[in-house]
């Protein structure tokens, strides 16, 4: 139930839910996006630590002792450009890449496939009172100051547990060398962002939960909705019920025309019909003029009974031919025994033979 609107009971329909696709509204968490940024980016300079420390050194090595003994001009320091961002690109290229594809999974695994590239003028509302009304009301509003607090807490509480921790180890310091302190300096910022790291993946769960609960609450549906989509779908049951009418209508007055004309009826006996005629000046073998299930199959044998068409039962065969036999088609060569089996008894073609 919805707690927005009470009389909405049911969930949303397949339809429903691929109209809000189609208009980009989907169940997508942001939190979950950047957190599975941010934690591909750590572990991944994290194990990348050494390629970099090997590339900087080199660079920075190049230009404080070969390039600072080159002359300054136009050339040299374009060729000095160049070089520095082509080891730069391929430094941060891989990088760059696979931060992209992390966040092209995670949204592709949170919205499955979604590309929409349209702007909706009309739902751009410049009503700057409604706006902030609708942003003081609204659950979603509440819920995203809310995470917006906690996570400034998090963030401002996780370097203070750190350096807590780490004041024993900051006098030690002094004698250490320029790589020592940096090096110390990296581990304890990584520390300090695992630290946040971890309350904020918590915090992402949690906001990809209430991300899709509010999303399916916002897509219930009233019992009159459904309803009304189904008979959409289904057509109007008056409309419908006219039309199924005028098409056995019809298919009446194409079984007067064609059901006189067999030579035999076979049926199911009841479900199936099927009339066949066997002419040589027509076809080389018999041919189907009619065939219906249930009400049509009805109306075929009253025509057959009418005009002294005589009515073969024959279940299996009866089937085959409505199945694989169209109107005005003659019967495969693997219906040809069975179907010469029942004509061999009828009056009309014992005459002939006789």
């Amino acid at each position: 139930m919805s707690r927005e609107d009470p009389s909405r009971t049911e969930p949303g329909t397949a339809k429903r839910i691929k109209k809000a696709r189609d208009e980009g509204s989907v169940a997508r968490s942001g939190e979950v996006s950047t957190v599975c940024v941010l934690l591909t980016a750590v572990v991944a300079l994290r194990y990348m630590a050494g390629f970099y420390y090997k590339n900087f050194n080199e660079i920075f090595n190049w230009f404080f002792v070969e390039g600072i003994t080159q002359e300054l001009n136009t050339q040299t320091v374009y060729s000095m450009f160049l070089w520095s961002m082509l080891k730069m690109s391929l430094l941060l290229f891989p990088f760059m890449c696979l931060i992209a594809l992390v966040a092209y999974t995670n949204i592709r695994l949170q919205i499955g496939k979604l590309w929409i590239f349209k702007v909706k003028w009309d739902r751009i509302n410049f009503n700057i009172a409604a706006a902030m009304k609708k942003l003081m009301i609204s659950p979603d509003a509440l819920v995203r100051l809310g995470r917006s607090v906690l996570q400034a807490v998090v963030v401002g509480f996780a370097p203070y547990l750190v350096i807590r921790q780490e004041m024993p180890n900051l006098m030690p310091l002094f004698h250490q060398n320029v790589l020592g302190i940096s090096s110390y300096m990296l581990l304890v910022a990584y520390k300090m962002f695992c630290y946040a790291l971890v309350p904020m993946i918590l915090m992402a769960i949690a906001d990809l939960w209430w991300t899709r609960y509010r999303y399916n609450d916002n897509l219930m549906m009233t019992k009159s909705e459904v309803k009304d989509e189904r008979r959409q779908a289904e057509g109007d049951p008056e409309i419908k019920s006219r039309q199924q009418r005028k098409f056995f209508e019809f298919m009446a007055m194409r079984l007067s025309s064609s059901v006189p004309k067999a030579d035999v009826v076979i049926t199911n006996p009841t479900h199936y019909a099927v009339a066949l005629r066997y002419d040589l000046t027509e076809a080389p073998a018999p041919m189907v003029l009619a065939k219906g299930v249930d009400r049509i199959a009805k109306r075929i044998r009253e025509l057959a009974i009418e005009n002294d068409i005589p009515i073969q039962e024959n279940p299996p065969l009866a089937q085959a031919l409505y199945k694989q036999v169209e109107v005005g088609e003659t019967i495969p060569e693997e219906m040809y025994q069975a179907v010469a089996a029942i004509l061999a008894k009828l009056a009309k073609f014992k005459r002939l033979k006789g």
